[in-house]
Protein backbone atom coordinates (compact mmCIF):
# COMPACT_ATOMS: atom_id res chain seq x y z
CA UNK A 1 0.00 0.00 0.00
CA UNK A 2 2.57 2.34 0.83
CA UNK A 3 4.53 1.76 -2.46
CA UNK A 4 1.21 2.16 -4.49
CA UNK A 5 1.31 5.68 -3.02
CA UNK A 6 4.12 6.61 -3.11
CA UNK A 7 4.41 5.99 -7.01
CA UNK A 8 1.03 8.00 -7.48
CA UNK A 9 2.97 10.32 -5.16
CA UNK A 10 5.61 11.02 -7.31
CA UNK A 11 4.37 11.07 -10.88
CA UNK A 12 5.32 14.46 -11.14
CA UNK A 13 9.11 13.77 -11.01
CA UNK A 14 8.37 11.93 -14.09
CA UNK A 15 9.21 13.48 -17.38
CA UNK A 16 7.03 11.87 -19.74
CA UNK A 17 3.96 12.45 -17.21
CA UNK A 18 5.24 16.83 -17.14
CA UNK A 19 4.93 16.50 -20.88
CA UNK A 20 1.48 14.89 -21.14
CA UNK A 21 0.22 17.05 -18.72
CA UNK A 22 0.61 20.19 -21.11
CA UNK A 23 -0.10 18.70 -24.23
CA UNK A 24 -3.10 17.95 -22.47
CA UNK A 25 -3.87 21.50 -21.81
CA UNK A 26 -3.07 22.24 -25.30
CA UNK A 27 -5.18 19.45 -26.80
CA UNK A 28 -8.30 21.84 -24.92
CA UNK A 29 -7.43 24.64 -26.46
CA UNK A 30 -5.76 26.22 -23.58
CA UNK A 31 -2.31 27.15 -24.48
CA UNK A 32 -0.23 27.24 -21.34
CA UNK A 33 2.36 29.44 -22.27
CA UNK A 34 -0.21 32.58 -23.00
CA UNK A 35 -2.46 31.63 -20.25
CA UNK A 36 0.83 32.48 -18.26
CA UNK A 37 1.83 35.28 -19.85
CA UNK A 38 1.53 38.61 -17.86
CA UNK A 39 2.04 42.01 -18.98
CA UNK A 40 4.30 44.44 -15.97
CA UNK A 41 4.59 47.83 -15.24
CA UNK A 42 7.35 49.35 -13.25
CA UNK A 43 7.06 52.36 -10.57
CA UNK A 44 9.44 55.10 -10.05
CA UNK A 45 11.06 52.89 -7.77
CA UNK A 46 11.19 50.15 -9.20
CA UNK A 47 8.81 47.85 -8.42
CA UNK A 48 7.17 45.18 -10.43
CA UNK A 49 3.48 45.20 -10.52
CA UNK A 50 1.02 43.43 -13.07
CA UNK A 51 -0.63 45.21 -15.79
CA UNK A 52 -4.14 45.83 -15.24
CA UNK A 53 -4.80 48.34 -17.56
CA UNK A 54 -3.87 47.90 -21.54
CA UNK A 55 -5.19 45.03 -22.82
CA UNK A 56 -4.34 41.72 -22.86
CA UNK A 57 -5.73 39.45 -25.34
CA UNK A 58 -4.92 35.71 -24.72
CA UNK A 59 -5.88 33.69 -28.12
CA UNK A 60 -5.16 29.87 -27.94
CA UNK A 61 -5.28 28.62 -31.37
CA UNK A 62 -6.61 25.01 -32.05
CA UNK A 63 -3.71 23.79 -34.35
CA UNK A 64 -2.61 20.89 -32.01
CA UNK A 65 -6.30 19.13 -31.37
CA UNK A 66 -6.68 19.64 -35.30
CA UNK A 67 -3.40 17.58 -36.24
CA UNK A 68 -4.14 14.78 -33.81
CA UNK A 69 -7.83 14.69 -34.84
CA UNK A 70 -6.37 14.79 -38.45
CA UNK A 71 -3.86 11.83 -38.23
CA UNK A 72 -6.07 10.09 -35.84
CA UNK A 73 -9.24 9.90 -37.81
CA UNK A 74 -6.90 9.52 -40.78
CA UNK A 75 -6.05 5.86 -40.09
CA UNK A 76 -8.77 4.66 -37.51
CA UNK A 77 -11.99 6.64 -38.84
CA UNK A 78 -13.11 3.69 -41.04
CA UNK A 79 -12.32 1.19 -37.53
CA UNK A 80 -10.80 -1.89 -38.36
CA UNK A 81 -11.11 -4.56 -40.79
CA UNK A 82 -10.75 -8.38 -39.98
CA UNK A 83 -10.64 -11.43 -41.93
CA UNK A 84 -12.64 -13.32 -39.26
CA UNK A 85 -15.86 -12.06 -38.45
CA UNK A 86 -16.25 -13.65 -34.89
CA UNK A 87 -12.56 -11.09 -33.83
CA UNK A 88 -14.67 -8.43 -33.57
CA UNK A 89 -16.98 -10.01 -30.84
CA UNK A 90 -14.27 -10.87 -28.70
CA UNK A 91 -13.31 -7.21 -28.30
CA UNK A 92 -16.70 -5.76 -28.33
CA UNK A 93 -19.37 -3.69 -30.19
CA UNK A 94 -17.75 -0.22 -29.66
CA UNK A 95 -14.49 -1.34 -30.04
CA UNK A 96 -13.77 1.19 -33.11
CA UNK A 97 -14.51 4.21 -30.92
CA UNK A 98 -12.48 2.47 -28.16
CA UNK A 99 -9.40 2.46 -30.21
CA UNK A 100 -10.37 5.73 -32.06
CA UNK A 101 -9.59 6.77 -28.05
CA UNK A 102 -6.59 5.24 -27.43
CA UNK A 103 -4.95 6.17 -30.60
CA UNK A 104 -5.89 10.19 -30.11
CA UNK A 105 -4.46 9.53 -26.28
CA UNK A 106 -1.16 8.07 -27.63
CA UNK A 107 -0.73 10.69 -30.28
CA UNK A 108 -1.43 13.66 -27.27
CA UNK A 109 0.71 12.02 -24.79
CA UNK A 110 2.62 10.01 -26.05
CA UNK A 111 1.07 6.54 -24.90
CA UNK A 112 -1.73 4.94 -24.04
CA UNK A 113 -2.91 1.74 -22.57
CA UNK A 114 -5.89 -0.96 -23.54
CA UNK A 115 -7.10 -2.94 -21.23
CA UNK A 116 -9.05 -6.18 -22.23
CA UNK A 117 -11.37 -7.33 -19.88
CA UNK A 118 -13.02 -9.90 -21.25
CA UNK A 119 -15.38 -9.18 -23.46
CA UNK A 120 -14.10 -5.45 -24.35
CA UNK A 121 -11.25 -3.30 -24.06
CA UNK A 122 -11.11 -0.32 -21.98
CA UNK A 123 -9.58 3.02 -22.27
CA UNK A 124 -6.70 3.92 -19.88
CA UNK A 125 -4.45 7.62 -20.88
CA UNK A 126 -1.40 8.08 -19.36
CA UNK A 127 -2.32 10.69 -16.83
CA UNK A 128 -4.54 8.28 -15.04
CA UNK A 129 -2.04 5.48 -15.14
CA UNK A 130 1.32 4.60 -14.08
CA UNK A 131 2.98 1.95 -16.08
CA UNK A 132 6.23 -0.41 -14.74
CA UNK A 133 8.46 -1.87 -16.96
CA UNK A 134 9.79 -4.94 -16.47
CA UNK A 135 14.25 -3.89 -15.65
CA UNK A 136 15.08 -7.47 -17.78
CA UNK A 137 12.86 -7.55 -21.18
CA UNK A 138 11.37 -3.67 -20.94
CA UNK A 139 7.75 -4.59 -21.29
CA UNK A 140 4.74 -3.75 -19.33
CA UNK A 141 4.13 -6.22 -16.58
CA UNK A 142 2.54 -3.93 -14.04
CA UNK A 143 1.41 -0.72 -13.25
CA UNK A 144 -1.06 1.50 -11.12
CA UNK A 145 -4.47 3.46 -12.08
CA UNK A 146 -5.51 6.27 -9.88
CA UNK A 147 -7.67 9.20 -9.70
CA UNK A 148 -8.61 11.98 -7.54
CA UNK A 149 -11.92 13.63 -8.43
CA UNK A 150 -10.23 16.81 -5.50
CA UNK A 151 -7.92 17.38 -3.80
CA UNK A 152 -10.54 16.74 -0.32
CA UNK A 153 -12.00 13.72 -2.28
CA UNK A 154 -10.30 10.04 -1.79
CA UNK A 155 -8.06 9.34 -3.56
CA UNK A 156 -8.56 5.72 -5.72
CA UNK A 157 -5.94 3.19 -6.73
CA UNK A 158 -5.47 -0.39 -7.92
CA UNK A 159 -2.40 -1.88 -8.87
CA UNK A 160 -2.85 -4.48 -11.81
CA UNK A 161 0.35 -7.01 -11.57
CA UNK A 162 0.45 -10.43 -13.82
CA UNK A 163 -1.51 -12.96 -11.46
CA UNK A 164 -4.34 -9.88 -10.68
CA UNK A 165 -5.35 -6.47 -9.49
CA UNK A 166 -5.89 -4.97 -5.62
CA UNK A 167 -8.07 -1.82 -4.78
CA UNK A 168 -7.01 0.72 -2.73
CA UNK A 169 -8.43 3.95 -1.26
CA UNK A 170 -7.03 6.95 1.20
CA UNK A 171 -8.96 9.06 2.49
CA UNK A 172 -7.96 12.01 4.75
CA UNK A 173 -4.32 10.34 5.65
CA UNK A 174 -6.53 6.24 6.35
CA UNK A 175 -5.95 4.36 4.11
CA UNK A 176 -7.22 0.46 3.03
CA UNK A 177 -7.50 -2.43 0.70
CA UNK A 178 -10.77 -2.11 -1.15
CA UNK A 179 -10.54 -5.63 -2.36
CA UNK A 180 -7.58 -8.16 -1.94
CA UNK A 181 -5.95 -9.20 -4.49
CA UNK A 182 -8.43 -10.80 -7.04
CA UNK A 183 -7.84 -13.08 -10.56
CA UNK A 184 -8.65 -10.97 -13.99
CA UNK A 185 -11.95 -13.47 -14.47
CA UNK A 186 -13.77 -14.39 -12.06
CA UNK A 187 -16.58 -16.79 -11.48
CA UNK A 188 -19.61 -16.34 -9.42
CA UNK A 189 -23.00 -18.40 -8.10
CA UNK A 190 -26.01 -16.36 -7.03
CA UNK A 191 -28.70 -17.67 -4.74
CA UNK A 192 -31.07 -16.09 -2.83
CA UNK A 193 -29.71 -16.85 0.37
CA UNK A 194 -26.40 -15.12 -0.13
CA UNK A 195 -26.00 -13.45 -2.63
CA UNK A 196 -23.47 -12.96 -5.42
CA UNK A 197 -20.54 -15.30 -4.44
CA UNK A 198 -17.23 -15.81 -6.16
CA UNK A 199 -16.03 -19.15 -6.31
CA UNK A 200 -13.18 -19.95 -8.85
CA UNK A 201 -11.17 -17.35 -10.59
CA UNK A 202 -8.26 -17.53 -13.15
CA UNK A 203 -6.11 -14.81 -15.19
CA UNK A 204 -4.87 -14.23 -18.71
CA UNK A 205 -2.16 -15.96 -20.60
CA UNK A 206 -0.20 -12.52 -20.87
CA UNK A 207 -0.53 -8.99 -18.85
CA UNK A 208 -4.19 -7.34 -20.37
CA UNK A 209 -3.40 -3.83 -20.42
CA UNK A 210 -1.11 -3.69 -23.75
CA UNK A 211 0.85 0.10 -24.51
CA UNK A 212 0.18 1.97 -27.71
CA UNK A 213 2.89 3.93 -28.41
CA UNK A 214 1.91 7.30 -30.58
CA UNK A 215 5.18 6.98 -32.53
CA UNK A 216 8.52 5.51 -33.28
CA UNK A 217 10.15 8.49 -30.90
CA UNK A 218 7.96 7.91 -28.29
CA UNK A 219 7.01 10.53 -27.37
CA UNK A 220 4.11 13.57 -27.14
CA UNK A 221 3.37 14.83 -30.81
CA UNK A 222 3.34 18.34 -29.05
CA UNK A 223 7.22 18.46 -28.90
CA UNK A 224 9.21 20.55 -31.56
CA UNK A 225 5.49 21.98 -32.43
CA UNK A 226 4.77 24.07 -28.76
CA UNK A 227 7.03 26.88 -29.69
CA UNK A 228 5.67 27.53 -33.00
CA UNK A 229 2.37 27.17 -31.71
CA UNK A 230 3.37 30.01 -28.57
CA UNK A 231 4.85 32.23 -31.42
CA UNK A 232 1.75 32.37 -33.60
CA UNK A 233 -0.69 32.79 -30.41
CA UNK A 234 1.46 35.54 -28.63
CA UNK A 235 1.53 37.12 -32.42
CA UNK A 236 -2.03 37.04 -32.85
CA UNK A 237 -2.83 38.71 -29.22
CA UNK A 238 -0.29 40.84 -29.37
CA UNK A 239 -2.14 42.31 -32.55
CA UNK A 240 -5.63 42.17 -30.80
CA UNK A 241 -4.38 43.86 -28.13
CA UNK A 242 -2.74 46.84 -30.56
CA UNK A 243 -5.94 47.59 -31.92
CA UNK A 244 -8.21 47.55 -28.94
CA UNK A 245 -5.65 49.76 -26.89
CA UNK A 246 -5.97 52.93 -28.28
CA UNK A 247 -7.17 52.40 -31.50
CA UNK A 248 -4.02 52.70 -33.02
CA UNK A 249 -3.53 56.12 -31.31
CA UNK A 250 -1.17 56.96 -28.66
CA UNK A 251 -0.37 59.98 -26.33
CA UNK A 252 2.59 62.29 -25.86
CA UNK A 253 2.77 63.99 -22.26
CA UNK A 254 4.73 66.57 -22.24
CA UNK A 255 5.93 68.40 -18.77
CA UNK A 256 5.13 65.06 -16.55
CA UNK A 257 8.47 63.95 -16.44
CA UNK A 258 7.13 62.76 -12.79
CA UNK A 259 4.85 60.34 -13.82
CA UNK A 260 6.15 56.47 -14.10
CA UNK A 261 4.87 53.41 -15.88
CA UNK A 262 1.51 52.92 -13.79
CA UNK A 263 1.06 57.09 -13.60
CA UNK A 264 0.76 56.59 -17.53
CA UNK A 265 -1.17 53.05 -17.72
CA UNK A 266 -4.09 54.79 -15.30
CA UNK A 267 -3.66 57.95 -17.85
CA UNK A 268 -4.42 55.69 -20.75
CA UNK A 269 -6.90 53.95 -18.83
CA UNK A 270 -8.89 57.03 -18.20
CA UNK A 271 -8.27 57.82 -21.53
CA UNK A 272 -10.47 55.22 -22.95
CA UNK A 273 -13.00 54.66 -20.61
CA UNK A 274 -13.61 58.66 -19.95
CA UNK A 275 -12.35 59.84 -23.14
CA UNK A 276 -11.24 62.63 -21.28
CA UNK A 277 -8.38 63.47 -18.58
CA UNK A 278 -7.01 66.48 -16.39
CA UNK A 279 -3.86 67.47 -16.98
CA UNK A 280 -1.26 70.06 -14.45
CA UNK A 281 -1.06 73.70 -16.06
CA UNK A 282 2.17 72.86 -17.37
CA UNK A 283 1.19 69.29 -18.64
CA UNK A 284 -0.10 68.87 -21.89
CA UNK A 285 -1.34 65.20 -23.69
CA UNK A 286 -0.80 65.12 -27.47
CA UNK A 287 -2.76 62.83 -29.07
CA UNK A 288 -0.44 61.00 -32.00
CA UNK A 289 -2.32 58.56 -34.38
CA UNK A 290 0.13 55.63 -36.46
CA UNK A 291 -0.32 53.26 -38.67
CA UNK A 292 -0.25 49.56 -37.40
CA UNK A 293 2.61 47.46 -39.12
CA UNK A 294 -0.26 44.90 -39.88
CA UNK A 295 1.30 43.69 -42.88
CA UNK A 296 4.26 42.09 -41.29
CA UNK A 297 2.21 40.64 -38.42
CA UNK A 298 -0.03 39.06 -41.48
CA UNK A 299 2.74 37.87 -43.40
CA UNK A 300 4.53 36.30 -39.95
CA UNK A 301 1.25 34.19 -38.96
CA UNK A 302 0.67 33.08 -42.82
CA UNK A 303 4.42 31.34 -42.33
CA UNK A 304 4.20 30.03 -39.08
CA UNK A 305 0.61 28.64 -40.44
CA UNK A 306 2.39 26.91 -43.21
CA UNK A 307 5.91 26.09 -41.06
CA UNK A 308 3.43 23.84 -38.74
CA UNK A 309 1.26 22.10 -41.32
CA UNK A 310 4.65 21.15 -42.96
CA UNK A 311 6.12 20.20 -39.89
CA UNK A 312 3.32 18.23 -38.11
CA UNK A 313 3.03 16.47 -41.71
CA UNK A 314 -0.80 17.51 -41.85
CA UNK A 315 -2.80 18.10 -44.76
CA UNK A 316 -3.95 22.03 -45.35
CA UNK A 317 -7.02 21.38 -46.67
CA UNK A 318 -7.15 25.21 -48.24
CA UNK A 319 -4.39 24.30 -50.95
CA UNK A 320 -6.73 21.71 -52.01
CA UNK A 321 -10.07 23.68 -51.79
CA UNK A 322 -9.49 26.26 -54.22
CA UNK A 323 -10.50 25.74 -58.03
CA UNK A 324 -10.71 22.30 -59.75
CA UNK A 325 -8.15 19.90 -58.27
CA UNK A 326 -7.07 16.78 -59.84
CA UNK A 327 -6.78 13.35 -58.35
CA UNK A 328 -2.91 13.62 -58.90
CA UNK A 329 -2.40 17.15 -56.93
CA UNK A 330 -4.86 15.28 -54.02
CA UNK A 331 -2.87 12.32 -53.63
CA UNK A 332 0.00 14.55 -53.51
CA UNK A 333 -0.89 16.96 -50.61
CA UNK A 334 -2.07 13.85 -48.92
CA UNK A 335 1.60 12.32 -49.13
CA UNK A 336 3.37 13.74 -46.29
CA UNK A 337 -0.28 12.88 -43.92
CA UNK A 338 0.46 9.30 -45.30
CA UNK A 339 3.76 8.95 -44.46
CA UNK A 340 2.83 10.07 -41.24
CA UNK A 341 0.36 7.66 -40.86
CA UNK A 342 2.18 4.95 -41.99
CA UNK A 343 5.08 5.30 -38.92
CA UNK A 344 1.52 5.34 -36.78
CA UNK A 345 -0.16 2.16 -37.87
CA UNK A 346 3.02 0.33 -36.83
CA UNK A 347 2.41 1.43 -33.45
CA UNK A 348 -1.48 0.33 -33.55
CA UNK A 349 -0.52 -2.90 -35.42
CA UNK A 350 2.04 -3.64 -32.63
CA UNK A 351 -0.58 -2.65 -29.83
CA UNK A 352 -3.56 -5.14 -31.66
CA UNK A 353 -1.53 -7.51 -32.00
CA UNK A 354 -0.40 -7.69 -27.67
CA UNK A 355 -4.26 -7.71 -27.59
CA UNK A 356 -4.83 -10.86 -29.67
CA UNK A 357 -1.65 -12.35 -27.72
CA UNK A 358 -3.82 -11.97 -24.65
CA UNK A 359 -7.46 -12.74 -26.06
CA UNK A 360 -6.19 -16.00 -27.60
CA UNK A 361 -7.01 -14.65 -30.80
CA UNK A 362 -4.95 -15.16 -34.49
CA UNK A 363 -5.96 -12.29 -37.35
CA UNK A 364 -4.82 -10.42 -39.48
CA UNK A 365 -6.42 -6.58 -39.43
CA UNK A 366 -6.26 -4.06 -41.63
CA UNK A 367 -7.53 -0.24 -42.13
CA UNK A 368 -8.87 2.30 -44.88
CA UNK A 369 -8.01 5.53 -44.92
CA UNK A 370 -10.25 8.63 -44.88
CA UNK A 371 -9.12 10.58 -47.53
CA UNK A 372 -10.79 13.11 -50.44
CA UNK A 373 -11.06 12.49 -53.72
CA UNK A 374 -12.11 14.69 -56.52
CA UNK A 375 -15.11 12.67 -57.14
CA UNK A 376 -15.69 13.09 -60.82
CA UNK A 377 -12.84 12.31 -62.28
CA UNK A 378 -12.18 9.00 -60.12
CA UNK A 379 -16.05 7.92 -61.37
CA UNK A 380 -14.60 8.90 -64.99
CA UNK A 381 -11.57 6.29 -64.59
CA UNK A 382 -13.91 3.74 -63.69
CA UNK A 383 -16.26 4.26 -66.64
CA UNK A 384 -13.34 4.14 -68.83
CA UNK A 385 -11.93 0.83 -67.65
CA UNK A 386 -14.59 -0.95 -69.39
CA UNK A 387 -14.81 -4.75 -69.65
CA UNK A 388 -11.50 -5.08 -67.46
CA UNK A 389 -13.77 -4.61 -64.16
CA UNK A 390 -16.91 -6.49 -63.24
CA UNK A 391 -20.00 -4.65 -63.54
CA UNK A 392 -20.38 -5.63 -59.28
CA UNK A 393 -17.14 -3.95 -58.93
CA UNK A 394 -17.70 -0.83 -60.50
CA UNK A 395 -21.12 -0.27 -59.51
CA UNK A 396 -19.43 -0.62 -55.49
CA UNK A 397 -16.74 1.70 -56.15
CA UNK A 398 -19.32 4.32 -58.24
CA UNK A 399 -21.50 4.08 -55.46
CA UNK A 400 -18.97 4.45 -52.56
CA UNK A 401 -17.80 7.38 -54.30
CA UNK A 402 -20.75 9.13 -54.15
CA UNK A 403 -21.81 7.84 -49.95
CA UNK A 404 -24.22 5.97 -50.89
CA UNK A 405 -22.65 2.17 -50.02
CA UNK A 406 -25.22 1.00 -48.03
CA UNK A 407 -26.98 0.85 -51.48
CA UNK A 408 -24.63 -1.21 -53.34
CA UNK A 409 -27.06 -4.83 -52.81
CA UNK A 410 -30.34 -2.47 -53.73
CA UNK A 411 -28.80 -0.98 -57.10
CA UNK A 412 -27.43 -4.36 -57.93
CA UNK A 413 -30.83 -6.14 -57.52
CA UNK A 414 -32.12 -3.92 -59.85
CA UNK A 415 -29.54 -4.19 -62.56
CA UNK A 416 -30.18 -7.85 -62.45
CA UNK A 417 -34.06 -7.46 -62.52
CA UNK A 418 -33.42 -5.08 -65.35
CA UNK A 419 -30.86 -7.48 -67.44
CA UNK A 420 -33.63 -10.27 -67.21
CA UNK A 421 -36.42 -8.06 -68.12
CA UNK A 422 -34.39 -7.44 -71.01
CA UNK A 423 -33.62 -10.63 -71.62
CA UNK A 424 -37.26 -11.41 -71.63
CA UNK A 425 -38.14 -8.46 -74.18
CA UNK A 426 -35.44 -10.08 -77.46
CA UNK A 427 -36.57 -13.31 -76.99
CA UNK A 428 -40.44 -12.09 -76.96
CA UNK A 429 -39.60 -10.42 -80.28
CA UNK A 430 -37.24 -12.69 -82.13
CA UNK A 431 -38.36 -16.04 -81.14
CA UNK A 432 -36.46 -17.08 -84.51
CA UNK A 433 -33.75 -16.38 -83.23
CA UNK A 434 -33.45 -18.97 -80.17
CA UNK A 435 -31.31 -21.64 -81.28
CA UNK A 436 -32.91 -25.27 -81.07
CA UNK A 437 -32.11 -27.53 -78.52
CA UNK A 438 -29.55 -30.03 -79.75
CA UNK A 439 -30.95 -33.48 -80.52
CA UNK A 440 -30.26 -36.22 -78.10
CA UNK A 441 -27.44 -38.35 -79.61
CA UNK A 442 -28.45 -42.26 -80.19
Amino acid sequence: MQFVHGLVSTRSEDEMYRTAKVAEQYRRHRNKTINDFQKLLYTATGKVMPDNYSSNYKLASRFFNRFLTQENQFLLGNGVTWTEESTAQVFGDDFDTILQRIGKNALCHGLAFGFYNMDHVESFDLLHFMPLWDEEDGALKAGVRHWQIDAGKPLRATLYELDGYTDYMWTEGNAEVLHEKRPYILRTISSPADGEVIYDGENYPGFPIVPMWGNPEHQSELVGLREQIDCYDLIKSGFANTVDDASLIYWTIQNAGGMDDVDMAQFLERIRKLHIATADDEAQAIPQQIEAPYASREALLDRLRADLYEDAMALDTKNIANGATTATQIKAAYEPLNSKADDFEYCVLDFLQGLMDVAGVQDKPSFTRSMIVNTSEEITNIIQAGDVLSEEYKTRKVLTLLGDADKVEDVLNQLDIAAESLIDKQEEENPEEQQAEPEEET
